[in-house]
Parts: structure tokens; C-alpha cells; sequence
């Protein structure tokens, strides 16, 4: 069969804001009488961010769910222009070539949706098959490739995947959890772009594709829909769970296509933040340079949720051998893909 290779991709970025800057001037005022806020926020392992809605100069923490999504179209629709043109421009194609144009977010949704709007405005054809890929969280990047690598290699079509996430805009009015110091430190916005197309000579094959799902942990990781915007529920026991079962995906993944960790030149970890990461190192043997790309996307990016995997696999350059990216979200859920050179 046909395989589906990445073969461009792109990414755009809203305002930049540095950590210290936005604790200064907004949330150290918002959690002055909880202790070990401060401490937690800068801790988190990020210098700076990407944000449409920055809370020092503008706060939406009591705006209702309406006015949030309204917001986010506004804001999506040319960082998705953006990120798009992007990938088709470094892979040489133009919109009319695409078969399939997939979306993954899990911070605004509208009808018609990104997916919609952004076909028109980029000039994608009337016939394009269209795919949402709603409310997955951060793991989301990776399942889109998996659907759209099964498109372009039953339709032998090229196909695009977007993931564009805009968490500023669900900052919640301040309460005295940790938790929520840690979301609020944490996440970014950002869209980040993709094109594969079918049995192409360059670029990264789609080899591979693991998930794992903790039914028992599901109230770990959880992204509710409020009145106020979407509100997250972080346990700080989502290390212990991802200890549980990173090596066995990864050992599955790289079994299936005769691989050892020893054998992958690139490792693509979702920075879910530096505990996370510190897992994933310990428990598959890898050395700090090998955390690198993730390291730098946290430190510079923050955790865009499911845009931040493909920020680090175009951090991680022209690598030349296997690359496994892994991403971690609700449910409690662990993905895993390998990707081989062309």
C-alpha cells in the first residue's frame, strides 16, 4: 500500500508575553493568599508564551462560554490561514490539491466551523472531504494523523491536519487550587499545520501508531464546559499514571517495525510540563540531550495542547533516522507514533 509521508509544515503564533511578566501583572494579585502559588507558577518551565487574549491587559475570566467562542473565531481564523499556507507553501502544493482538510481543537468550536472557513478563505476545492476532531485535548495531534494517513493512503489523495488551540481565552476566575495555578501557568496558544501526501520521496513516513487508554485514572485530566469558559482538571498524580505505561507503548510501537529505543534518532515528547517530561526520560532511558526539542518548545511555547507535538517534531528538524512522538491527554491517554524517513 501506499504510504502517507509528512511532507511540509507550518505553524503561527499570536502576541508573546514573558511568565514573570504575566504573574506580575495579573494572577499575583488573583492568588495572593495562596501559598505556594507563586513558587508553583514559576516552576512550570516555561519563559514565555503565545496568547490572543494576554490577562494583563485583558481579562476574561468572567466572560461567559458565548462570548469566548465568538472570541475565538475571530482570533483562529488567520493564525489557521497562517499555519496552513504554511505547510502546503514547504511541501509545494497548493490548497486545490488538497483531498482532506482535518481540524483538531479543543478550545473554540462554531458552525460552520474552522474547517469551513478556512477551505473557503484558502481557496480548497468544493469537492474537499472535511474532518473536526472536537475536544481531544493535547493528545489530539496524533489520532488526526492517524486518520488523515489513512485517507491519503486509501484515496492516494494529499490531505492537511490543523491543530489550533487558543487557551487564553478560557482563563478562570481565581480560586485557591494549585491545580489551577499549574493550567494557568502552563498553557499557550497556537496553530501548527501538517501535510501529508501519498508515496512521497521526502520527508517522514507514517509507520506507526499506539494508543493506551487508563479508564480507571479518567478523572485525572479533565476539560469541562462551563458557563464561564472551559475549566481543567489537572491531578498531580498524572506522572505516576504515564510511569505506569510509557515504556510498554513504546515498546509496542518499536517492536512492530523491528526497532529499540537505542535505534530512534528523534524523540518528539508533548511537554505536559517538566514532571512529565522527567518521566518519560527516566522510564525509557533517554538523556536530557534527547529531551531537548521538547524542553525548548515548553520553555519558549508553552503546553499549546494539541499543536504542541508538532511544534516539537519542526523543532526537532531534518533528523536522519526513526522518530517517535508521543502526546498525553484526558482519559487518562497515551499516544504514540513512529515515523521513518521517506
Amino acid at each position: 500500500m501506499t504510504a502517507a509521508v509528512v511532507t511540509g509544515a507550518g505553524h503561527a503564533l499570536p502576541a508573546t508575553y514573558e511568565q514573570g511578566e504575566v504573574w506580575d501583572g495579573y494572577f499575583a494579585e488573583k492568588y495572593a493568599g495562596l501559598r505556594a502559588a507563586e513558587r508553583v507558577f514559576r516552576a512550570a518551565g516555561t519563559r514565555r508564551r503565545h496568547a490572543v487574549v494576554n490577562p494583563v491587559d485583558e481579562d476574561v475570566s468572567q466572560w461567559g462560554t458565548g462570548a469566548r467562542m465568538e472570541r475565538f473565531i475571530t482570533e483562529a481564523m488567520p493564525l489557521g490561514k497562517q499555519a496552513v499556507a504554511g505547510a502546503l507553501d514547504a511541501a509545494g502544493l497548493a490548497p486545490g490539491d488538497v483531498g482532506l482538510f482535518a481540524v483538531a481543537t479543543c478550545t473554540g468550536y462554531a458552525t460552520p466551523g474552522l474547517d469551513i472557513r478556512l477551505a473557503s478563505d484558502l481557496g480548497m476545492p468544493l469537492g474537499l472531504q472535511r474532518l473536526l476532531i472536537g475536544h481531544m485535548g493535547c493528545y489530539a495531534a496524533l489520532p488526526g494523523i492517524a486518520a488523515v494517513s489513512d485517507f491519503v493512503t486509501a484515496r492516494s489523495r494529499p490531505a492537511v491536519l490543523l491543530c489550533l488551540e487558543l487557551t487564553s481565552l478560557h482563563v478562570q476566575p481565581a480560586v485557591a487550587d494549585l491545580e489551577q495555578v499549574v493550567t494557568h501557568a502552563l498553557f499557550s496558544d497556537a496553530a501548527a499545520a501538517v501535510v501529508l501526501e501519498p508515496g512521497a520521496g521526502r520527508g517522514r513516513r507514517v509507520a506507526g501508531m499506539v494508543a493506551r487508554t487508563d479508564h480507571a485514572t479518567a478523572d485525572h485530566m479533565t476539560w469541562d464546559v462551563t458557563d464561564l469558559g472551559f475549566r481543567m482538571g489537572l491531578s498531580p498524580r498524572v506522572p505516576d499514571v504515564l510511569a505506569r505505561h510509557v515504556g510498554g507503548v513504546v515498546e509496542e510501537l518499536l517492536s512492530e517495525a523491528g526497532l529499540r529505543v537505542e535505534d530512534v534518532a528523534g524523540w518528539a515528547v508533548h511537554p505536559g510540563g517538566p514532571r512529565i517530561l522527567d518521566v518519560v526520560r527516566d522510564q525509557l532511558g533517554l538523556s536530557e540531550e534527547q529531551m531537548g526539542a521538547s524542553r525548548r518548545v515548553l520553555a519558549e511555547h508553552g503546553n499549546c495542547s494539541s499543536a504542541t507535538v508538532l511544534l516539537v517534531l519542526e523543532e526537532l528538524g531534518d533528523v536522519d533516522g526513526p522518530v517517535v512522538a508521543m502526546a498525553f491527554g484526558p482519559g487518562l491517554t497515551l499516544y504514540a507514533t513512529l515515523l521513518l524517513p521517506a
